[in-house]
């Protein structure tokens, strides 16, 4: 597959596994627009990537506004004139109790995690479908499958993120639209040191050994269809 002239939108790209896909992207030729909430650190990977030999195109935006994705897609097409491969990365995560828990951090767990990915599923259909590589990527977690203690609203957005990819792989096969979710345990970004203050950073997954599963789903597009990739440290046991 030859990326160049493609292009990916990529959320919650300004850090971490984001950022780091955005990256490898720009490598592969692909124009990449990158959002994110953080307009400094967004400069910081716009800059990265011209020295690659992109161009990409920055939006700072708050992917838990219901009005985002539209906006998103309607900046990619204006400024790309298409779109090829959407990354649903952007996360949010707080470790409480269930019990203490509040309706306003569900809620934004809830609009960052899953509802916005979902609009934004939405909004590329009618784009991506005219695309001979039309991908789209959803990062989901090990809670996705999972509960942990103290991630009770992390997990059910986590979930339902999962649940609506399932369904979205088989309604748009017709199109030629495919659907893969990746769902990594500790991968060493400032979310887990908040959300996992017991893990050790260095033995965790790395953002770019994500990326290097993104990197693969991209380029792989065989008869042979993954719909979910499960990571889980080396370190750890099995299902855990």
């Amino acid at each position: 597959m030859d990326f160049k002239g493609k292009t990916a939108l990529v959320t919650g790209s300004s850090r971490g596994i984001g950022e780091s896909i955005a990256l490898r992207l720009s490598h592969l030729g692909i124009n990449v627009v990158i959002t994110g909430r953080d307009t400094k650190k967004l400069e910081v990977l716009k800059q990265k990537m011209q020295v690659i030999g992109t161009a990409p195109h920055m939006v700072v935006a708050d992917i838990s506004d219901p009005a985002t994705p539209k906006k998103l897609l309607e900046e990619t097409i204006q400024v790309f004139g298409r779109l090829d491969i959407l990354i649903n990365n952007a996360g949010y995560a707080v470790s409480k109790s269930l019990s203490e828990t509040s309706s306003n951090e569900w809620d934004r767990m809830i609009a960052i995690n899953a509802r916005g990915p979902f609009l934004l599923c939405q909004e590329s259909i009618p784009h991506l479908q005219k695309s001979e590589c039309a991908t789209i990527i959803n990062i989901s977690s090990v809670v996705g499958r999972l509960g942990y203690e103290n991630q009770a609203a992390y997990a059910a957005s986590k979930h339902a993120l999962m649940g609506f990819s399932k369904v979205l792989a088989k309604e748009v096969q017709p199109l030629g639209i495919r659907v893969h979710t990746i769902a990594p345990g500790g991968v060493a970004t400032d979310m887990v040191k908040i959300m996992r203050t017991d893990l050790d950073i260095s033995n965790l997954i790395s953002p770019e050994e994500i990326t290097d599963i993104v990197a693969f789903l991209l380029k792989y597009r065989g008869n042979a269809m993954i719909d979910n990739i499960d990571v889980r440290r080396s370190n750890s046991t099995p299902f855990a």
